[in-house]
Order: structure tokens, then C-alpha cells, then sequence
């Protein structure tokens, strides 16, 4: 019985340490978000700032990029994400679009790279 109680001690660690925490959360955000106007003057903020700091993290990867991505040249990388952005304008804004595009040029570049 403790060999069955070993193997799924870490599953029932990780369910009640890690994703019952998160998802109380979650579920009190979900309440108290929907009485939340969404053209208010501080949700609006909260959006700017929010996409604001997303630029931010993109452009440090684009410029500073981490691990095996720093091996990619600079050219390919924001040729990449501009032609991500151009995907996702092209199918009607659609993020799926955007990553799938900016993902298979930045791969393709880097097979015919022959890095």
C-alpha cells in the first residue's frame, strides 16, 4: 500500500500546494469581475498597463533575447514577429493567426539559415 500511496502522494501535493490555491483565486476574481463595468476609466488602465508591459517583455526578447533564441539573428527574429503581427491582422485579428505565421518564419529562416 505505501508503494501506491508514494506514486500518487506527488500528484495529490501538486493538486492541493499548487492548483487549488490558484484556482480559489481564480473563481473570486470570476465572481467579482462580472459587476465590473469593462468601459470603466480604471479597468481601461489596467488594459493599458497591461499591454504596456507585454510591449515591454517582447521587445526585451526581441532585442535581448534568453537561451537558444539568442542564436537566432536579430533580422530573422523581428522579421518573425513582424510578420506575426501581419498574420494576425490578416485573418481578422485573430492571435491563433499571428503566433502560427510569426512561428513558421522565424523555424523557415532558420532552416534555410542552416543554423
Amino acid at each position: 500500500m505505501s508503494g501506491f500511496w508514494g506514486e500518487w502522494q506527488s500528484y495529490a501535493t501538486l493538486v492541493l500546494a499548487g492548483f487549488l490555491p490558484n484556482e480559489i483565486w481564480r473563481f473570486v476574481g470570476f465572481l467579482l469581475g462580472r459587476r465590473i463595468d469593462e468601459s470603466s476609466e480604471a479597468l481601461v488602465w489596467v488594459r493599458a498597463v497591461a499591454t504596456a508591459i507585454l510591449a515591454g517583455v517582447i521587445a526585451q526578447i526581441l532585442i535581448v533575447p534568453p537561451g537558444a533564441l539568442a542564436t537566432v539573428p536579430a533580422a530573422l527574429r523581428l522579421g518573425a514577429a513582424a510578420s506575426g503581427f501581419v498574420g494576425f491582422l490578416v485573418v481578422r485579428r485573430s492571435l491563433l493567426a499571428g503566433v502560427v505565421t510569426g512561428e513558421v518564419v522565424l523555424v523557415l529562416g532558420m532552416l534555410l539559415s542552416g543554423r
